[in-house]
């Protein structure tokens, strides 16, 4: 019966998300206000629907239905309960309905809390998100049945993918599809602007919000499934440029960008066209994301299905969605005005060319990741592009990135000179050059590259410190005034240093671990020694150990120095019967210098079990970046100034209605 319940709700939320993508459209044309109203009751009425869809499958889960085919391909009654529910969206319909979920959220969202947004823009907004809404209910009711049964219902199911049988894989799905789908309420934003021919300063403050909530789940989303490539597949990598992390890298750097643009629209009244351009294509990006995944037309470790048929429709609505969004932003974009005008050398210059680079960079993964795929459709060679390709096309665009980051904010706003920029950050750059020094003489000339990476991370973490200090006017006047000024000062500023304050942090963790990394692959049976990074390892022992549905194999690893026991490390080794499969638990001993890592590998012809040892330098910086990154988000996010300024209407004279 509950499956049901769940079918007949989407059925209805599909009625609704009908009539949702058509009255509000009609009510802002005609100036109705009850059409225009409807939007918001339609919103939050098709959000109800689909989280009673969704709470029916994850019922379905907890009491093991294997009466349902997506539960009995994905779920097994031996499972944890944290693994039976997270079972819901570790599967393609389970995901698909979670994507529908969140897109609805978003929805309800913008009706319920957009309040002081203009009505004909929030009708319009509210529509462009229901048909969106509308084409992916359509793919899970009519392709995708996350209810469809089993008869005769099997006396167990088959287990969810042991890959996912964690708690990183539990929380990092939802994070992801919270980015992903939160673009498209810039998108919806963009469309509505380009309907209403109108896109002002008050346009970008209401926009701004829903960008910068997306931008941050989108770089949680997108840490945690790196945290867990690290301790889970046991390679010691954090990122693999693989096709599903390149779909979800992609719409993150527009997304940056587009956090930027919008910004300088509300600020300045400038880079009006290519904010809304920005805004289609992220969001058409996070679609491109969502067919890798669900197509099968390139192989991942993240795929979901490999069904052409879901793959043509999943196609059909990204090139509705993008082909439609590109189509009236060519027919409705010269209508807007362009902007204020700005100096080369200026913050806005500044963005413009941060912008451009960011762009250039997401082509460049965006190429690496399609053109084996168009090789292989013309008839070619199979042929796979991996990190050598990205290291040698993605760092030197992302290079000058870094740089500007932290030279556009010493940048004032219309006009500066260079000059003046680069002594406002002196300081910066004799810590940077400093730190690369340093890298050089201890590393030796071997690693030039590496050290002029620490370099850049010294450059912007410094630089984001100048942010504050500038605003604080540090050693300009009195602690007391500067403390007066520290309460005063706006959370967004307190956002923009600790952002950029994690890339800094993020990249000097992604240069070290990768540069200065050890690692040693050896052979060793209980009591058997081997020496690494200054410890002689010693294996203790080798057990066996039944867990709630997988067998594992755990070493005891002894990690020494000057005759004494420092630490214990024991990585381990599963096997899930019900799926036939095996997977990596790497042992991982973080501090902040260093993480040392052990993975177990396979029992060779002599006995000796293989151990899979590495140092990572400064590695936990990468996550501890990432967590910055979303924190300073975060606090721009719950800027009482942001609201404040959100609530105000646009002056007359900042209008670009035409």
């Amino acid at each position: 019966m509950i499956p049901e319940i769940g079918r007949f709700a989407l059925i209805i939320a599909l009625m609704i998300a009908a009539a949702q993508s058509v009255l509000p459209y009609l009510g802002a044309a005609r100036r109705d206000s009850r059409l225009m109203a409807f939007g918001d009751a339609a919103a939050a009425a098709q959000f109800l629907f689909v989280a009673i869809a969704f709470a029916c499958l994850m019922i379905s889960f907890a009491v093991s239905d294997f009466s349902v085919e997506t539960v009995a391909e994905n779920s097994h009654t031996a499972k944890p309960l944290l693994y039976k529910l997270a079972g819901t969206w570790g599967n393609h319909e389970g995901s698909m309905l979670l994507w529908v979920l969140i897109l609805a959220v978003f929805g309800a969202a913008v009706g319920l809390f957009g309040t002081s947004i203009p009505p004909a823009l929030r009708a319009r907004v509210l529509a462009t998100q229901a048909l969106v809404g509308l084409g992916f209910l359509a793919f899970l009711i009519f392709t995708s049945d996350p209810f469809a049964r089993l008869d005769p219902a099997p006396a167990q199911g088959l287990g969810l993918n042991p890959l996912l049988q964690d708690p990183g894989l539990a929380s990092h799905p939802p994070f992801l599809y919270l980015g992903y789908v939160g673009f498209s309420t810039a998108f919806s934003f963009a469309v509505a602007a380009l309907i209403g021919a109108r896109a002002d300063a008050a346009w970008a403050r209401h926009a701004r919000p829903w960008v910068l909530a997306a931008w941050i789940f989108l770089t949680i989303g997108i840490a945690l499934g790196s945290l867990w490539a690290y301790y889970e597949l046991g390679w010691g990598g954090w990122w693999f440029w693989d096709p599903v992390e390149n779909a979800s890298l992609m719409p993150w750097l527009l997304g940056t960008a587009l956090l930027h643009s919008v910004l300088v629209m509300e600020r300045r009244q400038s880079f009006v066209r290519w904010t809304l351009l920005l805004a289609i294509l992220t969001f058409s990006l996070s679609l491109i994301g969502t067919f890798v995944v669900r197509s099968g037309v390139l192989t991942s470790v993240h795929a979901f299905a490999v069904d052409p048929e879901r793959g043509v429709f999943i196609l059909v609505l990204l090139v509705l969605a993008t082909g439609g969004g590109l189509l009236l932003y060519a027919l409705r974009a010269h209508k807007l005005a362009s902007g204020a005008p700005f100096g080369l050398v200026s913050r806005e210059g500044g963005l413009v060319l941060n912008n451009a680079f960011i762009v250039t960079a997401a082509a460049t993964v965006f190429i690496g990741t399609f053109y084996p795929l168009l090789i292989d459709l013309a008839g070619g060679d199979k042929i796979s592009v991996g990190p050598p390709f990205y290291a040698l096309t993605f760092t030197p665009i992302a290079a000058p990135i870094l740089f500007a980051m932290a030279l556009g904010p010493a940048l004032k706003w219309r006009a500066d000179a260079f000059g003046d920029a680069m002594v406002r950050l002196v300081w910066a750059g004799a810590a940077g050059a400093a730190a690369g020094a340093l890298a050089l003489g201890f590393t030796g000339w071997r690693h030039a590259a590496a050290a002029l990476g620490m370099a850049l991370a010294v450059w912007i973490i410094v630089s984001s410190a100048l942010i504050v200090a500038r605003r604080l006017k540090l050693g300009q006047v009195p602690i007391s005034k500067s403390l007066q000024l520290a309460f005063a000062l706006p959370r967004t500023t307190y956002g923009v240093t600790f952002a950029h304050l994690g890339v800094g942090l993020m990249l000097a963790g992604l240069v070290a671990a990768n540069a200065w990394k050890l690692e040693l692959t050896t052979g060793l049976t209980p009591g058997a020694h081997a020496q690494f990074a200054g410890y002689e390892v010693e294996m203790l022992s080798l057990d066996a150990r039944q867990g709630a549905n997988f067998e594992s194999e755990r070493a005891a690893l002894a990690f020494s120095r000057n005759g004494k026991v420092a630490f214990v490390m024991s990585p381990e080794r599963r096997f899930y019967p019900e799926r036939q499969m095996q997977t990596t638990e790497a042992s991982v001993r973080s501090t902040a210098i260093a993480n040392l890592y052990a993975a177990l590998g396979e029992r060779g012809p002599d006995g000796a079990w293989t151990i899979r040892l590495y140092r990572h330098p400064l590695a936990i910086w990468i996550w501890l970046g990432a967590a910055t990154m979303a924190f300073g988000g975060g606090l721009s996010l719950s800027s009482g100034r942001l609201r404040a300024h959100a609530a105000q209407p646009a002056p007359a004279a900042a209008s670009t209605r035409v």
